[in-house]
């Protein structure tokens, strides 16, 4: 069985002497995915290997990683560029109710709560600023932005896959 690999960071830079890299997150809890003992994994060359952080610490916009299988600036040379990924065996469930994956919440469908009708299917989560931003893709129309905030986004159902919300006017643009 192939295990799922998501990505949490983009390693693109070495910083220092003592084997740190300069990680840009691409996750939303980079404290607990980056905590000294969790298993990261790299893919140079389609071969997956494993890494132990050893440290973490935070500089300016970036994320300082150390890990335990690479003690030097010369063993972490080849690491820039590369990928970041955590294990689906190795993610943490969320602590919240309302709390979601990205990978969750692609594919759904966005069902307006009054009149059921079906408004588009989200493709893409987009991160501003204050909230999320999900790109809703529809058959022969342009895209269109659904903030997620709650007095929009109803209900998440990922049973059904589908978000019920109440569409606010002047939302959906389809003047072109």
């Amino acid at each position: 069985m192939s295990e799922n690999y998501y990505t949490v960071g983009k390693i693109v830079n070495t910083h220092g002497i003592r084997g740190e890299v300069r990680v840009m997150a691409t996750t939303d809890f980079p404290t607990e995915r980056f905590q000294p003992g969790n298993k990261l994994y790299v893919k140079p060359k389609g071969q997956t290997k494993a890494l132990t952080v050893k440290t973490h610490r935070l500089h300016k916009n970036f994320n300082l990683l150390s890990f335990v299988e690479l003690p030097d600036l010369t063993a972490v040379e080849q690491l820039k560029g590369q990928t970041l990924y955590v294990a689906e065996a190795d993610q943490q469930e969320l602590g919240t109710d309302d709390g979601f994956y990205y990978r969750d919440i692609i594919g759904l469908k966005i069902v307006e709560q009054t009149s059921g009708a079906d408004l588009g299917t989200v493709k893409e989560i987009l991160s501003p600023g204050a909230n999320d931003v999900w790109v809703v893709a529809r058959t022969g129309k342009k895209d269109w932005y659904l903030p997620y905030i709650k007095p929009v986004v109803l209900d998440v159902n990922l049973a059904a896959k589908q978000a019920i919300i109440d569409l606010p006017e002047g939302l959906i643009d389809d003047a072109d």
